[in-house]
């Protein structure tokens, strides 16, 4: 009966209430709906109350701030009914093969201790964000709108040059889907969208609203439907300016989708700002990917990049995703709370931005980001670097372009000769134009600085208790970078660059002998320019 009115996704959900008499705190159960009465017993605080029995729908949860957050949840929010996850098949691998690859995590690791019976609450939904209606089943699409309480949209690609038709489907259309089908569920309390600040990257000062949108959403997923894609990659440059890329641009058009699509709905649109690797939970460092300032720390702690086009001076707003997504669960739980008060008392719901941003409250300038990775850089260094650590700054784009010929290019040129010599595939020019692109991309957020106002941040934090403000720690202003850093460094030593601890004093050993290979290289460096100089000065003296 269960798989014939759902699907699979339902019937595999009932099938796990079977091993509930395998708790210890759930004895002598007869009926499913007493389960909660030893809820008292917990001292649930009011966030946790929130997501008591809920059932929390997420899309994106394969990825980086996805991942903290079914890890968070399902920790932090001990009586969460039920977890729905909208994975795809991917690269031969099924929905429930990647649901089960992703719980391998070390991540997971902590809340697998605290929550070894987690298995039973997590159910994997078929869909693909990239498909119109978010690729669900007609069975599937029925249980969501039966079941789910909480939604949260985190899914989206965050590729800077994505192309124009893929960037629409996932950031506006899906999104777009998504409200309509949360339109449709009669026991929905939130719905939260997760965009970015920089979406608004036209703005000289950010504020907590929703902006005008640079196109209208529904003739632009209309365009990207119908078009040919040549026609579509052609016209992108004009289409998108002047945004930067197609990932700001469609993340700005989303958000006022997002208003209309979700009038009178309890929805919120939440604004994280650059989001790098945890603080504390649920172990400091963890990160998965090379995204922004991240891989500009991996690529010069190798010795690859020496240069960046860079403002020091600017802001680097950077957030913590730990501390992003428990401001993300502490503003659903504000969400509800806000929509039914405005039914209550017979008010418009308007819909709430939230801000997390660092700017406000815990400034850190790039200069001050690239001195703190320097320092503890040196300290763990990787056996896998090729060269000592000399990242330099520049703010004026020609110098920048100078100063890389000579520090990236034909450094490149040297080493493709002397592997094309020794029998091996020349690859350093074509690292280095992978590298230039990387870095022409995120120089444009590198080299400006916003104000960013977070007022609704703020008194979000002050209006959770004290238990919840501890268990969901969010307060920027508590962050302390100088303890962060201390371990972001090790994080993408061991995570991203696959370099374990154990291989540290080898490293320090080859950090040494690059130390004095590259001060050599230097000084006779100085020592050619100084020669070149000398014989332009005898020239000029002789032509007197």
């Amino acid at each position: 009966m269960v798989a014939d009115r759902y699907g699979y996704a339902t019937f595999e959900n009932q099938n796990n209430y079977k091993n509930l008499e395998e708790y210890p705190f759930i004895k002598n159960v007869t009926d499913i709906h007493e389960i909660h009465s030893f809820e008292e017993d917990l001292n649930l605080t009011p966030i946790q109350k929130f997501y008591d029995g809920a059932n929390v729908f997420i899309t994106g949860s394969t990825g980086f701030l996805g991942k903290i957050l079914v890890e968070k949840l399902l920790r932090s929010c001990p009586t969460l009914s039920t977890m729905y996850l909208l994975v795809r098949s991917k690269k031969g691998k099924s929905m429930e093969e990647r649901i089960d690859e992703m719980f391998d995590d070390v991540i997971f690791q902590k809340m697998k201790e605290e929550c070894p019976k987690y298995r039973h609450k997590v159910v994997g939904v078929g869909g693909d964000c990239t498909l119109s209606g978010i690729g669900l089943s007609i069975q599937d699409r029925r249980l969501l709108v039966d079941e789910v309480n909480i939604v949260f949209h985190v899914a989206a690609t965050v590729r800077f040059d994505e192309k124009i038709k893929t960037a629409v489907a996932i950031n506006i259309r899906a999104p777009r889907d998504l409200l309509r089908l949360s339109r449709e569920m009669p026991n929905l309390k939130c719905f939260m969208h997760t965009s970015t600040i920089f979406g608004n990257c036209m703005q000289s000062v950010i504020e907590e609203k929703v902006y005008p949108p640079a196109i209208d959403s529904h003739k632009l997923i209309l365009m990207t439907e119908c078009a040919p894609e040549k026609i579509l990659e052609e016209i992108t440059p004009k289409l998108i300016e002047p945004y930067p890329n197609t990932y700001t641009f469609t993340k700005q058009v989303a958000e006022d989708l997002v208003k209309k699509e979700g009038e009178n709905l309890p929805v919120a649109i939440f604004r994280p700002a650059i989001v790098v690797s945890t603080y504390k939970e649920p172990f400091p460092a963890w990160i998965n990917n090379m995204y922004g300032p991240t891989g500009v720390c991996a690529g010069s702690g190798v010795g690859l990049i020496r240069a960046l086009h860079c403002d020091a001076k600017c802001n680097a707003n950077l957030v913590p995703v730990d501390m992003c997504v428990n401001s993300l669960i502490a503003a659903a739980w504000e969400t509800a709370l806000s929509h039914k008060q405005a039914i209550k008392d017979g008010q418009q719901y308007e819909i709430p931005v939230y801000n997390y941003e660092s700017f406000s409250s815990q400034p850190i300038t790039w200069g001050k980001y690239m001195q703190l990775t320097e320092n503890y850089g040196l300290i763990y260094p990787s056996i896998k670097a090729i060269w000592y650590y000399s990242l330099t700054l520049y703010k004026y784009y020609p110098i920048y372009l100078f100063v890389t010929f000579f520090l990236h290019t034909i450094p490149a040129l040297f080493a493709d000769v002397g592997l094309f010599c020794i029998g091996r595939k020349p690859r350093m020019v074509a690292a280095y134009k992978k590298i230039h692109k990387y870095s022409k991309v995120i120089s444009y957020f590198a080299v400006r600085e916003w104000k960013i106002k977070s007022n609704r941040v703020e008194n979000l934090v002050n209006s959770m208790s004290d238990r919840d403000q501890e268990i969901f720690f969010s307060d920027l202003k508590k962050l302390n970078w100088q303890e962060y850093f201390v371990y972001y460094v090790r994080g993408i030593r061991v995570f991203l660059i696959q370099d374990p601890l154990d291989t540290l004093a080898a490293a320090k050993r080859n950090w040494k002998r690059f130390y004095y290979v590259h001060q050599f290289v230097k000084i006779l460096f100085l020592f050619v320019i100084f020669q070149f100089l000398c014989s332009l000065a005898l020239k000029f003296l002789s032509l007197l």
